[in-house]
C-alpha cells in the first residue's frame, strides 16, 4: 500500500521519526519557555544542559554501573542542582538588567561546559544503550514501532502536560506567575520568591537534563549534541511565543512532524524548514502563534 506515492511503511516510519524529534523539541522548549515566561532569561545554556543529563547518564552507567531507570532520576537532579547553583552565582545579579545580558552570559557557560567536555571525552560519541526492557519493537500490523521510541513520546507528553498543569492550574504556578511580576506583594504574603525563583531555573535544567537521558540511547553523546539541538529549539520557542507553554509544547510536536514530513516529500528542505515556518509565522503575527501581542 502507498500513501502519496509512498510506501506506507516509509511514510509512517518518517512520520515516527518526526514525532520522537517533535517530543526533544518540546520537552526542551519547555524548559526555555518556563525560565523565559518566569524569569525572564533568555537561556542559550539549555542546550549545554541538556548535553550534561546525557553524559551524567552515560558517566553514571560507564563508571559506577548506575543503569537508566536510576540514572532517570538522578541526571535531573544533579543537572537541576548545577542549574541552582548558575542561579545563585551568576543569573540573579540581572533580573533587572536587559534580558541580552542574560542571553550574554548563559552563552558563555554553554561555550565553556561544551570546551570542558570536549577536553575530557573529544568530540566522538559516546554510545548508551537501551535498557533491557524497552528493547525491540512492536508490530503494529501496519508498521513496526520501536518500542523505545514510543517510551520517549509517552513520557515527554506526560512531562509537557504535567508542568503545564502546575504552572497554569495550580497553587503553586499561580504564585509563581505573581511573584514575577510582582515579587514584593508577593513576598508580604509570606512567600520566598527569590528562593522560588532559584528553583524555577532549577526545575527548568532539570527538565532539559531529563531530555538528554531520554536522547542519550537514540543519539550517539557527544559535547556538541547540545549546540546542534538549541538554534532550532529557539526556532520553536519563537513560533510557540516567547513564554508561552503550552505554545511550546504544541509547536515542538507539530514543527516535528512537519520535519518529518519534508523528509518525506523534498528531504533537501529538511533542515531548514522550521525557520521558513518561522519566517512565515512572524510576518503574520510577531508574538508567535501563543504569543500576547504586547
Amino acid at each position: 500500500m502507498e500513501i502519496f506515492g509512498i510506501p506506507h511503511q516509509a511514510f509512517l516510519g518518517q512520520l515516527l521519526l518526526g514525532l520522537v524529534n517533535g517530543a526533544f523539541y518540546a520537552m526542551l522548549s519547555l524548559g526555555l519557555a518556563v525560565i523565559f515566561g518566569l524569569l525572564g532569561v533568555v537561556n542559550f545554556a539549555h542546550g549545554a544542559l541538556y548535553m550534561l543529563g546525557a553524559f551524567a547518564a552515560w558517566i553514571m552507567l560507564d563508571k559506577f554501573g548506575i543503569n537508566y531507570w536510576f540514572a532517570l532520576v538522578l541526571a535531573p537532579l544533579a543537572v537541576g542542582a548545577f542549574g541552582v547553583v548558575i542561579e545563585r552565582l551568576f543569573l540573579k545579579h540581572l533580573y533587572k538588567l536587559d534580558p541580552l545580558y542574560g542571553l550574554l552570559l548563559t552563552f558563555g557557560l554553554a561555550l565553556i561546559v561544551e570546551g570542558v567536555f570536549r577536553e575530557l571525552y573529544g568530540a566522538s560519541g559516546q554510545t548508551y544503550p537501551v535498557p533491557e526492557l524497552l528493547a525491540g519493537a512492536t508490530n503494529l500490523g501496519f508498521m513496526v514501532l520501536p518500542n523505545y521510541r514510543a517510551w520517549v513520546v509517552a513520557v515527554s507528553l506526560a512531562v509537557c502536560l504535567g508542568t503545564w498543569f502546575i504552572i497554569e492550574r495550580t497553587r503553586l504556578g499561580a504564585y509563581l506567575r505573581a511573584g514575577t511580576e510582582n515579587a514584593a506583594l508577593v513576598q508580604t504574603f509570606g512567600i520566598n520568591v527569590p528562593m522560588m525563583v532559584m528553583l524555577t531555573y532549577g526545575a527548568g535544567a532539570a527538565l532539559a537534563a531529563l531530555a538528554g537521558v531520554l536522547a542519550a540511547p537514540i543519539i550517539q553523546v557527544n559535547p556538541l549534541m547540545g549546540s546542534n539541538l538549541i538554534i532550532v529549539v529557539f526556532a520553536v520557542v519563537v513560533i510557540g511565543g516567547m513564554g508561552s507553554i503550552l505554545g511550546s509544547v504544541v509547536t515542538g510536536l507539530a514543527l516535528g512532524l512537519v520535519e518529518g514530513m519534508t523528509r518525506v516529500f523534498y528531504p533537501e528542505a529538511s533542515n531548514i524548514v522550521v525557520f521558513v515556518v518561522m519566517v512565515l509565522v512572524l510576518m503574520v503575527r510577531p508574538a508567535g502563534l501563543f504569543g500576547k501581542e504586547a
